[in-house]
């Protein structure tokens, strides 16, 4: 695996241990675009490493130094995750360069095998945990979407990255009948609940309001990447409660 070495002089010392991966699409037009901002002392933005549509593999940050790449963000309980991540920006316009039929921009095979690569090479030297392998989304879903629903965390948990369950045919409690924004109760609250015990940082209540719903649609994007709406219908909720299992496990 060949990686090409471009300073970034946004980073500084970590302040943590080292035990995630944040995951991130870069969101502009080209990858050229992303490597200039992410070198601009101005912008205050970087990451570890970029991996390019056709596999090409830049480092920016070295691994033992902090990059600035998850901004307000939090997992666990725990903030700077910059301190505690390493970050690594994957070419792709994400949703803001939907084509015109409104699809989202693939990722390239030989993108896809260059990161399971490069992920491989990093697990190889630190001990990240399974359910520390996360999207910008997971950690910051309230303002966040990368790497958006199109990436393909199934591919990714099948080559020993993360985690991606048997969902078929799971006899998991299910929360009610369904929830969505404007419901309230014991039942809204324990859903909120058992999101934030996965990981998700936001404050429980017993409404589902904005933040709910945004933080179910994180949800959606990494579990349920075909079902994106917010709303906790049964596959949802049946989703959840296997997650929630899982990472307590």
């Amino acid at each position: 695996m060949q990686i090409e070495h471009v300073a970034s002089p946004n980073f500084n010392e970590r302040k943590h241990p080292l035990d995630m991966l944040v995951l991130h699409y870069t969101g502009m037009a080209t990858g050229e675009d992303a490597l200039e901002r992410m070198c601009d002392s101005k912008a205050e933005v970087s990451a570890h490493y970029m991996v390019w549509e056709d596999g090409r593999i830049t480092q920016l940050v070295e691994e033992d130094k902090r990059a600035w790449h998850a901004g307000v963000a939090s997992w666990q309980g725990q903030q700077d995750l910059n301190s505690r991540s390493i970050g690594i920006e994957i070419v792709n316009g994400g949703h803001d360069f939907r084509a015109p039929d409104g699809s989202l921009p693939p990722y390239p095979r030989p993108q896809i095998h260059a990161a399971l690569d490069l992920v491989h090479d990093i697990l190889g030297r630190h001990a990240i945990p399974a359910t520390r392998i996360l999207g910008h989304s997971d950690i910051a879903p309230l303002r966040k979407q990368d790497p958006g629903e199109h990436f393909p965390w199934e591919r990714l948990a099948r080559a020993g990255i993360g985690l991606w369950p048997d969902f078929d045919g799971t006899t998991k409690e299910v929360i009610g009948k369904g929830l969505e924004r404007g419901a309230s109760g014991s039942s809204v609250w324990r859903l909120q609940t058992m999101l934030s015990e996965i990981g998700y940082g936001f404050d429980v209540t017993d409404i589902y309001g904005e933040t709910c719903e945004n933080v179910v649609t994180a949800f959606q994007r990494r579990w349920l990447p075909e079902q994106v709406t917010g709303q906790a219908d049964l596959t949802t909720l049946r989703r959840i409660g296997v997650i929630h299992a899982l990472f307590a496990a």
